[in-house]
Parts: C-alpha cells; sequence; structure tokens
C-alpha cells in the first residue's frame, strides 16, 4: 500500500524541511516548496495533503488558498500562521467558503508532536476513496419517476432536550431510496426538485409521511414534536397556511405538534409575502422556527419582523464552538439574544461530549447532531426514544 503524499508550501526552507520529516515520521510522502509561484507552476493533483503558510513573500496564502479553489483542489489542506487569531480564522472560513477540504490549522511556532498527532489524525483515506468513488447524479427524468413510483421517504433524527429527557421531538427529512443506487443524498434532488418546478410536489409527499407517522404515534399514545423543512420557493403560496392547518387536522395532529423550518435566506425573496404567510402559521398555531440563525443577511432584522418562537443554531458554529473562540462566542450571544425575546434555542451538528456539556453550560434548550443520533426510518424511531427514557 502506498503512502499518501503531502507537500509543504512555505517561504521557510528550515521550517519546510522541519515539516516534511514530521510529516515522514507521521507516515507520509513528503515534499516542500519555498516558493509559492513555483509550487503554482508545478501543481498537479497528486497530493492528498497541503500544508500552506499564510505568511509569505510575494505570494501570500491568502492568493494560493484562490488558486486551490479554483483548481478544484480536493487534497485535505492545514493552514499555519504565524498572524494573530483573527486573520487565521478569517482564512479558514475563506477556504472552507471556496469549497476546499479545509481540516486543520495549527498556529505558529508549533511543537514538532503537536503536528506529527495533527498529521497522524487526518482522514487521508477518506479524502482518498473519495477521489475514485463514482457520484451518481440523478436527472429530472428519474426524480419525477421516483415521485410516480413513490420512491421518496422520511427518515428522523431526534432531538434531545437537555433539561428535560422526556421530551419527544425529531426533524423530518426527506430520503430517496433508489431501486439501483440506494440511499440518496438529499443535496442530489432537493436542489434538483427546485430547478424544476417539482419541490412543491416533493415537499407535500414529505409532509404527509411525516404526518402519517405522527398519527401512527398518536394512536401508540406517544406525542412527538415533528420539524418540517420548507423550500424557500414553497414560501410564496398565500393558501399556504390553510393548507398546511387542513394536512394537520386530516391526521388528526394539533399545529403545536408542528416545527416548521425556515431558512433565513427564504424571506428574502418576497418579504411582504413571507410575513403574511408565517404570521398566519403562528396564528393557527404552528411553531416556526428560524433556520441556520446567522449565516443569512439582516439576521436581527428578521427577528425583529418576523413572528418566529424558535432559533435554530447553525451546525457551522456548533461544530467549532469547542475549539474556536470566536465560534463559542457567537453560539453563546445567539443562545442569550434568543432567550431574552423568549425563543426556543435548538443547536444542530453536535457531534463531541465536549460540544455537547458547552451547550449544557450555555443553557441552550435542545440539542441535535450524529452525537445522539444519526437519521433513522420511522421504525427505529420509536425504540430509539424507550432505550432513551429508559436510561
Amino acid at each position: 500500500m502506498s503512502l499518501p503524499n503531502l507537500t509543504v508550501v512555505d517561504d521557510e526552507a528550515d521550517l519546510a524541511e522541519l515539516v516534511c520529516d514530521i510529516a515522514e515520521e507521521a507516515g507520509f510522502n513528503a515534499c516542500k516548496y519555498s516558493d509559492a509561484e513555483l509550487f503554482k507552476r508545478e501543481f498537479s493533483h497528486s497530493a492528498d495533503v497541503i500544508v500552506l503558510d499564510l505568511m509569505m513573500p510575494g505570494v501570500d496564502g491568502i492568493e494560493v488558498i484562490r488558486f486551490l479553489a479554483e483548481r478544484q483542489c480536493s487534497a485535505l489542506l492545514v493552514l499555519m500562521s504565524g498572524f494573530d487569531v483573527g486573520v487565521l480564522h478569517s482564512a479558514q472560513q475563506l477556504a472552507a467558503e471556496q469549497g476546499l477540504n479545509l481540516v486543520k490549522s495549527i498556529n505558529k511556532p508549533f511543537r514538532p508532536d503537536e503536528l506529527e498527532q495533527l498529521l497522524r489524525e487526518l482522514p487521508v483515506a477518506d479524502i482518498s476513496n473519495s477521489q475514485h468513488r463514482e457520484v451518481f447524479v440523478p436527472t429530472i427524468t428519474e426524480l419525477r419517476k421516483a415521485l410516480h413510483n413513490d420512491e421518496l421517504t422520511v427518515y428522523f433524527q431526534p432531538k434531545v432536550s437537555i433539561s428535560a429527557d422526556h421530551y419527544y421531538a425529531v426533524e423530518a427529512l426527506a430520503r430517496w431510496i433508489h431501486p439501483e443506487k440506494g440511499m440518496m443524498s438529499p443535496a442530489l434532488f432537493i436542489p434538483l426538485a427546485e430547478e424544476n418546478q417539482l419541490i412543491d410536489e416533493l415537499t407535500w409527499v414529505i409532509f404527509r409521511k411525516a404526518m402519517e407517522c405522527c398519527h401512527g404515534w398518536h394512536l401508540r399514545g406517544v406525542e412527538i414534536k415533528v420539524a418540517l423543512n420548507m423550500s424557500a420557493l414553497t414560501l410564496r403560496d398565500l393558501e399556504l397556511p390553510e393548507k398546511m392547518a387542513k394536512l394537520a387536522q386530516e391526521y388528526g395532529i394539533t399545529p403545536s405538534q408542528i416545527v416548521l423550518e425556515i431558512t433565513e435566506s427564504s424571506l428574502m425573496l418576497e418579504l411582504i409575502k413571507s410575513l403574511d404567510i408565517l404570521t398566519r402559521f403562528r396564528i393557527k398555531g404552528f411553531s416556526l422556527s428560524i433556520d441556520d440563525f446567522g449565516t443569512g443577511y439582516s439576521s436581527l432584522l428578521h427577528l425583529y419582523r418576523a413572528p418566529f418562537s424558535e432559533m435554530k443554531i447553525d451546525q457551522s458554529f456548533v461544530t467549532n464552538m469547542a475549539n474556536d473562540t470566536e465560534a463559542h462566542t457567537i453560539v453563546e450571544t445567539i443562545i442569550s439574544l434568543a432567550h431574552n425575546l423568549k425563543m426556543y434555542t435548538v443547536a444542530e451538528g453536535v457531534e463531541t461530549e465536549e460540544c455537547y456539556q458547552l451547550l449544557c453550560k450555555l443553557g441552550c434548550d435542545q440539542v441535535q447532531g450524529y452525537l445522539l443520533a444519526k437519521p433513522m426510518p420511522e421504525k427505529e424511531l420509536i425504540d430509539w426514544f424507550s432505550k432513551k427514557i429508559s436510561r
């Protein structure tokens, strides 16, 4: 089995050599560039990992990040910097926004054992496998066929109340079980539906299936609050609140059992119509959650205008809060703001015990993420809750 390849780009030749030595100890084939221009000229996609210094004369690290993004580089990216934390944080965000596989960053000066541990923990096998994995991209014809053949289903991801473990809540997530390709990621078919005027049909299929499950739970004496995601394109129908109320009534569900998750960007399309629809949802008893809070535009203005009852903290902040003081401060501020506005808080993307404990200390109301449970089919959900409550 061949060793993974690592490339160091740092104008300090001695430091680049040190990084190469440490990388080889960690199990890499390593090479170095002290000249960023030369690195760009000789660039190939052979590197599994690129260790990049931000502060270089001539061509700086930010220019190299832009170059790598333009070349659609799939290597894992590790940033090194002697700048203050704020500059490094901005560079991290820039790399992530441009689609690069940023996995770690390290401040100069660093200890050799610190860097070696970092390199040993890199998921190089995962990135290597993904480079060779064929991705099936469905067509609109296949999606129409899937809707016709009832291939769309619902998975549920449990939410756990920090203050009361007996609180039943889930988020309903669309899944496509392709007869040949198996489970299809929503990232492959939701945009496809939106681009081809199928999102309304898909939305109502998922809503109906979720409410059917909810009705079944009710008959078994289990009341579960269900969060439903609503596309920005669906949030344009002025009759939407009436349609939702009628659907809930059809399945014997009270509107208070339903949380409608709306992204901030949804409100930017047709503001007046959105406010009309959202206000009538609340009047009819539905809860409203502002999803991915902090990542859209004019967040505070949306809170002021729209009648949200819940604030969902974006996972980009939650995931990084244990190791990023700025992300931690943002999460803390959002929770405080929400509570002052008498709103419920939900943190998504909780994947570590450390992150969970921090959210407990900050007073977050509810958490959701792989640490607690992955999305699961309906038949597994009741068993999951039963085990959770019996602990």
